[in-house]
């Protein structure tokens, strides 16, 4: 039998006067608890978080284009009165619109982001006022949490209420960080256009303020593209913020276009140079605590031509290749060097194949054995027989076993003949082999046996290219380089190079014939596929046994470079010779580079720049009193 449902209904329990009073103690303890929890070790705003900047060793290339910083630059700190207008607006109009209405934390703008986000599915974008960011630069942590944020928001409090909105926006400018290792603005405007913040222009001034979003991404020195896309939408924000009209706005998108087009500065490939700058300076100044400036010999256009040459043909290698890695280097005829690539991935790694990879040159160490050869009163015209040969144990052969009988030394080493070579190696004498690799600067020892006519003596790219340099000068010895001169944060020269006397290390007569025996290697040889389209070309290909090294190394009037492929664990490649990919590059990147002016070097001249500071704006750009001259920097891109 069904149970009647009651048409009563139960009163509820109300709260009675102690039930509310509970509540509101734990509500209490809960806040007290909270706000103990996000205050207890929030920072004094007159202690400022000191900038984690290591002395900057700034790294120029030859014409003063920044090519690497180490450590951080802090420019001179700037006032109000001192920057550009412009650049105040184009700031404003993409970090913070309402930074003058707001009281350190925008409401809108925090949920405008927040929406964005949501729609997203992921974070895109960020709510933060520049008073929070100056919080978190000046005090705080990057960390993304919800503690740091709450105490973000604050400090943003207490610094609107202990500073003006100008003391603030100056102070931003002058810490925030610009990327490559410029903090503050009038580091980032000598960092990337070579003049003061207070110089810059309207476009210039865009191109900094899109920076403070993501200063790698949007580099113009590493990223040209994205920084000119980046720096029209601050362009149109100032539009929609009311700072410019149609046709300011129309013509500065235009100097943008026009200025930005050009190929990137400076890119990871630099980095395998101003390394091998850095490791340098001791030997070149005592150790100092400031800031250093080192210009260099590299050259901007050759660089940049080399990498976009090197990309160009490994996006053409097939992976069946087996071709993993590659290294050049240019130098002038006086040991400059102009050009350098370490390897196919900078980040990928550091090892600079061009400097510390010791590898077998094969072939390509065989002009040092007609050279030699020569000094003993050979004749390119001499004959002698290219036959299997043996020596003891020791049988070389020939590439593809194929022999061409009686020919001349000419045709012996355009032909790259392996016995024939041998051969000659017997009559001339291992001895005066071993000589003529030490005058032309190898740093090892050769073994005194037949197999180090054929390049079985471990070699660096550098040591290589130089001795060919050395060829093509005329038989003068020369030194690589890549320091020019040296000066401290305030402009004062540390050390400046001077030009060497070039002793002459072989007969010009000598050195002339082998040369006619090198043009022919391009123009009938194993090297034909490095033939350019105009001027004097010389030079030989390597391979070394079972296709672990590919080389190509050649000279022109006025510049000789050595190109490397292989693979770093030497495993074999896939009938990969120097007169394939080596020979190809060497070909695309010398056809342009032979028609560029080669720098002279002389020493250059500078004075140093003098910069302010005072009060608050001292404190918190250099992080104390008394830190001012370290924070100065000259105008270093001159």
């Amino acid at each position: 039998m069904r149970k009647k449902r009651s048409i009563f209904r139960k009163r509820p329990r109300q709260l009675g006067g102690k039930n509310i009073g509970k509540l509101a103690l734990w509500g209490v303890a809960a806040l007290f608890t909270l706000g103990a929890y996000f205050l207890y070790d929030l920072p004094d705003i007159d202690k400022v978080k000191p900038l984690d900047t290591k002395p900057s060793i700034t790294i120029l290339a030859n014409d003063g284009t920044l090519i690497a910083r180490y450590g951080g630059l802090q420019g001179a700190v700037l006032g109000m009165k001192d920057l550009p207008q412009t650049l105040i607006e184009a700031v404003l109009s993409v970090e913070d619109r309402r930074f003058y209405s707001h009281f350190g934390i925008d409401p809108l703008g925090l949920a405008r982001a927040m929406w964005t986000n949501l729609r997203a599915g992921r974070w895109v974008q960020g709510g933060s006022t520049i008073t929070q960011q100056l919080a978190k630069n000046l005090f705080l942590t990057s960390d993304k949490t919800i503690r740091r944020k709450v105490q973000e928001a604050l400090m943003a409090f207490e610094i609107e209420h202990k500073f003006t909105k100008n003391e603030i926006l100056t102070a931003y400018l002058n810490r925030v960080y610009f990327g490559a290792g410029a903090y503050g603005v009038d580091a980032a405007a000598k960092t990337y256009f070579s003049k003061p913040a207070s110089q810059l222009t309207l476009w210039e001034s865009a191109v900094l303020a899109g920076l403070l979003k993501a200063p790698s991404r949007f580099s113009p020195a590493t990223n040209p593209e994205l920084a000119q896309r980046r720096a029209e939408v601050v362009i149109e924000a100032m539009k929609d913020a009311g700072y410019l009209d149609a046709k300011t706005t129309a013509r500065e998108i235009r100097k943008i276009k026009a200025h930005m087009s050009g190929p990137a500065t400076a890119g990871d490939f630099n980095r395998y140079f101003s390394d091998w700058v850095v490791d340098q300076i001791g030997s070149f100044i005592s150790a100092t605590d400031g800031d250093i400036v080192v210009m260099t010999t590299l050259d901007p256009q050759l660089q940049r031509l080399a990498e976009e040459k090197q990309k160009a043909l490994f996006s053409k290698i097939k992976p069946q290749d087996q071709v993993s890695q590659a290294a050049l280097v240019t130098e002038d005829l006086n040991g400059a060097i102009l050009a350098m690539i370490g390897g196919v991935d900078y980040r990928a790694s550091q090892f600079n194949r061009a400097l510390q990879a010791e590898r077998q040159p094969g072939s390509a160490f065989k002009p040092f054995v007609y050279l030699a050869a020569i000094e003993n009163g050979a004749s390119p015209d001499d004959l002698i027989e290219d036959a299997p040969i043996k020596a003891g144990d020791y049988r070389p052969d020939n590439y593809d076993d194929k022999y061409f009988g009686e020919v001349t030394l000419t045709q012996a080493l355009a032909k790259s003949l392996n016995t024939a070579t041998i051969r000659l190696l017997q009559q001339t004498g291992i001895e005066s082999l071993i000589d003529v690799a030490e005058r032309m600067g190898f740093s090892g020892t050769l073994k005194p046996e037949l197999a180090s006519g054929l390049g079985t003596d471990e070699v660096t790219l550098l040591e290589l290219t130089n001795a060919y340099a050395m060829i093509a000068n005329g038989g003068y010895t020369v030194w690589p380089y890549a320091v020019l001169s040296v000066r401290d944060g305030q402009g004062q020269l540390l050390y400046q190079r001077t030009e060497l006397e070039h002793p002459r290390a072989f007969s010009g007569h000598d050195i002339e014939k082998l040369d006619d025996m090198l043009v022919q290697v391009i123009e009938e040889g194993t090297g034909t596929a490095a033939q350019l389209s105009h001027g004097h070309v010389a030079g030989k290909t390597g391979t070394t046994q079972n296709y672990r090294d590919a080389w190509f190394l050649g000279y022109t009037d006025n510049l000789a470079t050595g190109v490397w492929m292989g693979n770093d664990d030497a495993t074999p490649m896939v009938r990969i010779t120097g007169s394939k990919y080596p020979a190809q590059l060497w070909r695309d990147y010398m056809n342009e580079a032979i028609d560029v002016t080669v720098p002279e070097f002389t020493p250059e001249s500078s004075a140093p720049d003098n910069g302010e500071f005072s009060g608050m704006l001292e404190r918190w750009s250099s992080a104390g009193p008394g830190k001012a001259s370290e924070a100065e920097t000259p105008d270093y891109n001159r």
